[in-house]
């Protein structure tokens, strides 16, 4: 019978474990630190470890980096960050579980290391990974803007972990404003080509005459303007990494010429007859869908394939709202950060609002409207209304200056009301009323120099109701009297 330790201090997490174990059919023993999991590997041998990351007398991704157990070993961690899951895989970890974890999950990879001979064929994978791999400590770590606890972005967490410190062709696909370069960065990051180039370009962005100069270099005379020899970014990358964006754009000439670099290492400067060998990792991205590309002829099924060694998919903003808030608040205070500025508190009801907007721009348009917010906000909070003015984008701003009162304010209510539809806001004539008569209040006592008197008659109102509002709204009359 094939046997499995469960290492973790939580009662509740054990007995799950245990439970789901035994239905498998493992014999299971428990260990809740590291002192009682030491003894029983020297006592038995496990199939499978599942090792908790933080226990009473240690830490268990440091003990699983010491070699001290000799079986697959699956990570439990409740800190789901992009950070720890690399630092799982690079321990020598065969799988990375966040908590609170799917059981379904659970027995998925039970069934995967049922299929092996467990403890002698970990033991020697763990072995050559080792080589492969890099002593964390070579290189100071950094902070991340890769972030998010939803399932979409622990599956992209376990992918990229495990082909990080390879030196495998990614091609990585996501909406514009998914992240996909600072996915391509994280990337090079992690790996052994760390200390090396790591050099971005958007093949979308340079006229397809210049491309291949720009890619593989040319020689002298090679056209008109080449007045020198001048090396190619795949020569510039040499020992590092080539970020590729907007792949699916590159002409398909040129196309043909990357896939014999892809296929031979070798690169040719434009005007050249002479190749060189470059050691390049190359990474590439699109938000193209490249199988009906490759349907409509207008993209290399064979390049298609040499790319997709490993696909990376990018999940759009919208299909992880749970994810909005920590990045609203990371991009808010990275914003604030970078203005030299104290950042705002988000307010409960503005978090609301943020997750409940479609986000067509991704994580893109939400860094544009958290800057926003850290320069504009009046306050030292953030409150719905705020979020809701920030997401406004003037798409119906009049063409001439001939527009009346009456349709100005038709425009301004109509475009605040469409945002804080999101929110689906009770009290909705209060809500409005609140944004509009501060402004009114404060443009009258302008005109009437601070005199609340003036101030009333020509509102129309009383001097009660108008000490009333200016309170309500903590105007003070004395900042307007000349």
């Amino acid at each position: 019978m094939q046997s499995a330790l469960i290492v973790d201090d939580d009662d509740g997490i054990r007995w799950v474990l245990n439970r789901v174990l035994k239905e498998q059919g493992f014999e299971v023993i428990e260990a809740p630190d590291l002192a009682t999991a030491k003894a029983a590997m020297e006592e038995h041998t496990f199939s499978i470890v599942f090792l908790d990351v933080f226990l009473p007398d240690g830490n268990g991704m440091q003990a699983l980096e010491k070699g001290m157990f000799h079986a697959p070993v699956i990570m439990l961690t409740a800190e789901t960050t992009f950070d720890h899951a690399v630092e799982a895989y690079r321990a020598g970890a065969m799988e990375y579980l966040p908590k609170p974890f799917d059981l379904d999950e659970v027995r998925s990879l039970v069934n995967r290391v049922k299929a092996k001979d467990s403890a002698k064929q970990k033991k020697k994978t763990r072995v050559t990974t080792k080589q492969d791999s890099f002593d964390p400590q070579d290189k100071p770590k950094e902070k991340t803007q890769i972030l998010g606890k939803s399932q979409a972005m622990q599956q992209l967490y376990r992918i990229i972990g495990r082909v990080a410190a390879s030196d495998m062709t990614v091609l990585i696909t996501g909406e514009s404003g998914t992240g996909k370069e600072l996915i391509a960065q994280e990337l090079h990051k992690q790996s052994l080509r760390t200390h090396k180039a790591f050099i971005a370009i958007n093949t979308a962005a340079i006229p397809a005459e210049l491309l291949e100069a720009e890619l593989f270099g040319h020689e002298k005379g090679a056209f008109t303007g080449a007045d020198k020899a001048r090396a190619g970014h795949f020569e510039h990358a040499d020992g590092g990494t080539l970020f590729l964006d907007e792949i699916g754009d590159m002409p398909l000439a040129l196309q043909a010429k990357m896939l014999r670099v892809l296929e031979t290492g070798e690169v040719q400067r434009v005007g050249s007859t002479i190749t060189k060998k470059v050691n390049v990792r190359l990474l590439a991205a699109t938000h193209q869908y490249l199988p009906k590309k490759i349907k409509a002829g207008l993209f290399r099924e064979d390049l298609y394939y040499r790319l997709n060694v490993i696909p990376v998919h990018i999940p759009p903003l919208r299909e992880r709202r749970d994810d909005i808030p920590d990045l609203a608040e990371a991009l808010l205070s990275y914003a604030a950060e970078e203005l030299g500025i104290t950042a705002p508190i988000l307010m409960p009801d503005a978090i609301t609002l943020l997750q409940r907007f479609d986000w067509q721009g991704n994580v893109r348009e939400l860094k544009n409207v958290m800057r926003r917010l850290a320069v504009l906000t009046p306050g030292a909070s953030i409150t719905m209304t705020d979020v809701a003015l920030a997401l406004g984008n003037g798409e119906d701003a009049p063409n001439d200056g001939d527009e009346t009162l009456s349709e100005a304010v038709h425009r301004c209510v109509k475009r605040y009301l469409q945002q804080l539809g999101y929110a689906e806001v009770e009290g909705l004539y209060r809500h409005v009323l609140d944004q509009v008569e501060p402004p009114i209040l404060r443009l009258v006592l302008e005109k009437a120099e601070g005199n609340q008197l003036k101030v009333a008659e020509m509102l129309g109102l009383n001097r009660n109701t108008v000490r009333k509002l200016l309170k309500t709204y903590d105007i003070d009359a004395v900042d307007f009297k000349r």
